[in-house]
């Protein structure tokens, strides 16, 4: 037994946090999980991942979005949809996953401490209650800073939470509105963008960069694009929002308010309300981060090595509040990988392989290189593609939008990167992820046989597309 009141202490209870204080835990180690919310989960289960997904599964539900290909763009479960309709499935989700994560604590032996953490000294976390009546400091051998991130509020912007507002404020809006303007297309805002559009929102996404998504394949950003551009969402990309301002209507009534944008190029828009998502903050303005010797950059993240250590040895953080990719899934790996560290456990990832997943309408999912890397870096490829309409499934399930690519080696034919767009992206990615790890080439697939009819047969029909490209024939 150490000196220490715990040999762990881990603070913020979303996926980096959670998986973190579970794997000490499997590791026989005292463990104490501290959240300052009512609740457990952090933004991943409250705010984030958890009720986003779900609003999109019961948008594309309830719009018909779906079957539109097939029975046509007029078809609909239900006619008027409201933020109510949208919530029942979103708050059944929500409470569920809430409880399940709590029982996962509980049957861990996880002491888990409704507090907010700042540090003392390195070892040393002050914990106050919720409501500041209550307060004490324990000890911990080491650290894992899990507290996550806050969406980005500029000073300058009038937030109200209704007509102007974040996407950790979008489950409180009180009704639809008729159009919606979104500043910033980063994942989140492209992924509101487009819930918003298949519920009939005339959208208007804004953003300064000149196209969408900087990070994933060019051809599958721009299909996204094409598609935002039948659902009426204006684009407004290579242009820089210089003032919001709310506009006043002639009732005088609040709730009738509009916004208007002004953009540095002289373009106005003006819409019932607006998205403004340009980017996260990370939560550690009451860590007291600098009592443990700790830094964090102007957006509020803590910088790491391989090991998800900070300057400081014996503190380790993972998550949203470490950077990029920012997402649930990388963020549960880092939090297992950061605690088998601390306590000298041989663990090992291959964070190049992670899968990305973009719940757009239709979703996005990639892994291993795109074609601008390759490119770069001067590795000779070849790409194979099956379009969804191209495989019966795609028209058994309407989806006659999809794509699916290889991008593999000209001379080895080993895989190098598979990139999705369509229904079911983010599942089909996973078949490629696990070839792409043990290093096989584009003629597995060639010969593989997949069941009929799925969309999974998607991968032999775009590398037979490939291969062919080379010259050499194959039926």
């Amino acid at each position: 037994m150490s000196n220490y009141d715990f040999d762990l202490l881990v603070i913020g209870s979303g996926p980096a946090g959670q998986r973190a204080a579970i794997q000490a835990a499997k590791l026989e180690k005292r463990v104490a999980l501290v959240e300052r919310k009512a609740v457990v989960g952090g933004v991943c289960i409250n705010t984030g991942t958890i009720p986003s997904k779900t609003l999109r599964e019961a948008v594309l539900y309830l719009s018909g979005y779906r079957e539109r290909g097939v029975y046509g763009a007029s078809y609909t479960v239900k006619p008027h949809i409201t933020m109510t309709d949208l919530l029942v499935r979103t708050d059944y989700v929500i409470k569920h996953e809430i409880d399940v994560t709590r029982h996962q604590i509980m049957r861990n032996g996880i002491e888990l401490i409704p507090a907010t953490a700042s540090f003392v000294d390195p070892h040393t976390i002050r914990l106050e209650s919720p409501d500041g009546n209550y307060h004490r400091n324990v000890t911990a051998e080491r650290i894992i800073i899990g507290v996550g991130t806050e969406a980005t509020k500029e000073a300058h912007i009038p937030f109200d939470g209704r007509i102007i507002f974040t996407s950790d404020e979008v489950l409180c809006l009180d009704r639809l509105p008729k159009t919606l303007s979104v500043v910033g297309a980063g994942v989140i805002g492209c992924e509101y963008a487009c819930m918003f559009a298949a519920l009939g929102v005339r959208v208007t996404l804004v953003d300064k960069r000149p196209g969408l998504l900087p990070f994933v394949d060019r051809e599958i950003s721009d299909t996204l694009a094409y598609h935002l551009g039948e659902n009426r969402v204006t684009l407004r990309l290579g242009e820089e929002v210089a003032r919001i301002e709310r506009e006043k209507t002639e009732d005088e009534d609040p709730h009738n308010d509009r916004v208007r944008l002004l953009l540095s190029s002289g373009k106005q828009i003006v819409t019932e309300k607006c998205l403004y998502s340009i980017g996260r903050t990370g939560a550690t303005h009451k860590l007291n981060a600098a009592a443990a010797g700790l830094k964090a950059d102007n957006r509020g993240r803590v910088q790491v090595n391989q090991y998800y250590q900070t300057n400081v040895d014996h503190i380790y953080a993972a998550g949203d509040i470490i950077g990029f990719p920012s997402l649930a899934s990388t963020s549960m790996e880092q939090g297992r990988l950061a605690a088998c560290h601390a306590f000298g456990v041989n663990a090992q990832s291959v964070p190049e392989l992670f899968p990305y997943g973009i719940y757009t309408i239709p979703e996005i999912s990639m892994v291993g290189k795109t074609e601008e890397e390759l490119t770069r870096e001067g590795v000779p490829y070849e790409v194979g593609k099956a379009h969804y309409r191209e495989i019966a499934r795609g028209q058994i399930i309407g989806d006659l939008t999809g794509l699916l690519k290889l991008i593999f080696h000209y001379e080895t034919r080993e895989l190098l990167g598979v990139h999705i767009i369509g229904e079911g992206a983010s599942e089909l990615i996973h078949i490629g992820q696990a070839v792409l790890a043990y290093k096989g080439k584009v003629d597995y697939f060639v010969n593989a046989v997949f069941n009929y009819p799925t969309l999974a047969e998607g991968y032999k029909v775009a590398a037979l597309d490939g291969v062919n490209r080379m010259g050499v024939t194959v039926a």
